[in-house]
């Protein structure tokens, strides 16, 4: 059963229908709400997407990011942000994934510090996603949420949960389904305005928030409109200034150049900032595309112990730590590999070589995919930070400039890892346009961060006439044979999406031989989104 929404109130138009629970988590009152935000800010929204243009176009014609000059000041003086409550003091393991009913309540008694709870690159974003997952978190926060499996087994909360945290989508994606005024609202103030309208003011008087994480932010003024979007928020609904706090993820090029700056304008409400690592890798890609120099090797030898990555992790722990702010380290893909003993090891293996460096490194907390290796992160995190977080550690010891931030990164480019990108974007895209934004492909779990790390690979890779290893052209005609090869060889498979491949094929053949970069994946395959 649905129920239609075309008008909610005036100005408001929701075009898709809704089930009864989903129609009582956007009701009149919570669409006012939205409409309000949408009014005030966005149009500065869309100046700062504008300007993102701007200056990609500059870097296009050959400039390279670098510091501002004019925020000088900011960097070089001494200031620090605000106290960060209790709830947030230890951080050292998070679990992150989609907005799922089974997979809210598995993460929040993973044993985890803290759970994301991911409205943006593990969720497809139908509309029915979207409220389900609102409607989801809302019985979170009640303490009421259960859930029923088919094959009986019954899922409620623990006496002790993670903390929970969300994530909007970023600043650049469109809620299509919701228009005020004849426009669509933006998806981050959908996300957040929801939200926060049912939950806010309960999690206030548990002690929990609301927390957030905020991602793809280029700048600081984008920063700045965050900012005073949750000072709209606690006023229209009687919270104390402050009340509402924000990690942000610095996980696009440009970003790394205004981490002071981004704490400042968000000083009075800023936790820290996280390594996002994936997205850090896709931005490198995208914004140096016009770079003959900057081309990197295929994705498996991009570590983060490459210059470029280690300096990026590096000068974020200094900044944070120098502000008073917790430095997260980023996800660990990997997931358990359950009929082979060896392989899962290996597996293993490579998690607990990177909270290692994470923690030796001097960072505060880490990412993991899936509730197995929360007690492996832990253990890694509880023996080398015996205090709840490391802010104290003020590595001054770091130096990192623009050339560091922008090194170059050797390597090669096999065939096999040329056809793994278009298997890996080419099967995420599948599953993606079917509503599953989190999928395991061959024992990581791969969502929109690591797909767009494999798409705008092979289109700098055509476009800078790359070579594989053993001299061979990477050409748009190797690209069609391989995409090709690769559909066929998935024609059998049992995989989510599996319905969804031609369509996926002919969005990634489109985006691969188009002359200008596609910005973002997601954004490309919303209009085909069903």
């Amino acid at each position: 059963m649905s129920v239609p929404m075309q008008t909610l109130v005036e100005g408001i138009t929701v075009k898709a229908p809704a089930s009864p629970a989903q129609a009582a988590i956007l009701t009149p009152a919570a669409a006012g709400f939205l409409a309000a935000l949408h009014r005030a800010f966005d149009a500065r929204r869309r100046a700062l997407l504008d300007a993102r243009a701007e200056r990609q176009a500059r870097l296009d014609a050959g400039e390279l990011p670098d510091f501002l000059p004019e925020t000088k000041a900011i960097r070089e003086a001494e200031w620090t942000v605000a106290p960060i409550p209790a709830a947030l003091q230890d951080r050292r393991v998070e679990i992150t994934g989609p907005v799922d009913r089974k997979m809210i309540i598995n993460a929040l008694n993973s044993g985890a510090n803290a759970f994301m709870a991911d409205f943006e690159d593990s969720t497809s974003p139908t509309f029915a996603n979207l409220l389900d997952g609102q409607v989801n978190l809302r019985d979170a926060v009640a303490g009421t949420i259960a859930f029923d499996s088919p094959d009986g087994r019954r899922y409620e909360l623990a006496e002790r949960t993670a903390v929970l945290i969300v994530r909007p989508r970023g600043w650049h994606l469109p809620e299509a389904h919701f228009e005020v005024d004849g426009e669509p609202m933006s998806g981050a103030l959908f996300d957040i305005g929801l939200f926060a309208f049912h939950n806010a003011t309960a999690l206030h008087a548990q002690d929990r928030g609301p927390y957030f994480y905020l991602p793809k932010l280029e700048s600081h003024h984008e920063a700045a409109l965050w900012n005073d979007v949750f000072d709209h928020v606690e006023q229209a609904l009687g919270l104390p200034s402050g009340t509402m706090k924000a990690t942000v993820l610095i996980e696009t090029l440009p970003a790394v150049f205004e981490m002071d700056e981004i704490l400042h304008a968000l000083r009075t409400r800023i936790a820290g900032l996280n390594c996002g690592r994936w997205d850090y890798i896709f931005s490198y890609i995208k914004t140096l595309r016009a770079h003959a120099d900057r081309v990197l090797p295929e994705r498996g030898q991009v570590v983060m112990t490459v210059p470029f990555l280690k300096h990026y992790s590096e000068l974020l722990i200094k900044t944070c730590h120098r502000r008073g702010a917790f430095a997260m380290g980023g996800m660990a893909a990997q997931i358990p590999i359950r009929d082979d003993a060896e392989a899962n090891e290996a597996a293993l293996a490579k998690v607990r070589a990177d909270k290692l460096r994470e923690v030796t490194a001097g960072h505060d907390g880490t990412w993991v995919a899936h509730p197995a290796l929360v007690p492996i992160a832990k253990a890694i995190f509880d023996k080398h930070m015996p205090t709840p977080n490391q802010v104290h550690r003020q590595r001054d010891d770091v130096v990192a400039d623009r050339d560091t931030l922008l090194a170059p990164s050797t390597g090669t480019i096999t065939r096999q890892g040329f056809l793994a990108n278009i298997e890996v974007c080419l099967r995420y895209t599948a599953a993606w346009l079917s509503g599953n934004g989190c999928v395991p492909i061959h024992h990581l779990m791969e969502d929109a961060a690591t797909a767009e790390i494999a798409r705008t690979q092979i289109w700098q890779w055509l476009r800078h006439g790359a070579r594989f290893d053993d001299g061979g052209s990477v050409s748009a005609i190797a690209f069609d044979e391989g995409l090709a090869d690769v559909r066929e060889r998935l024609a059998g498979a049992a995989m989510p999406g599996h319905a969804e491949l031609d369509a996926a094929a002919q969005l990634l053949a489109s985006l691969t031989h188009a002359d200008e970069l596609a910005g973002f994946l997601t954004l490309a395959a919303y209009p085909r989104l069903g």
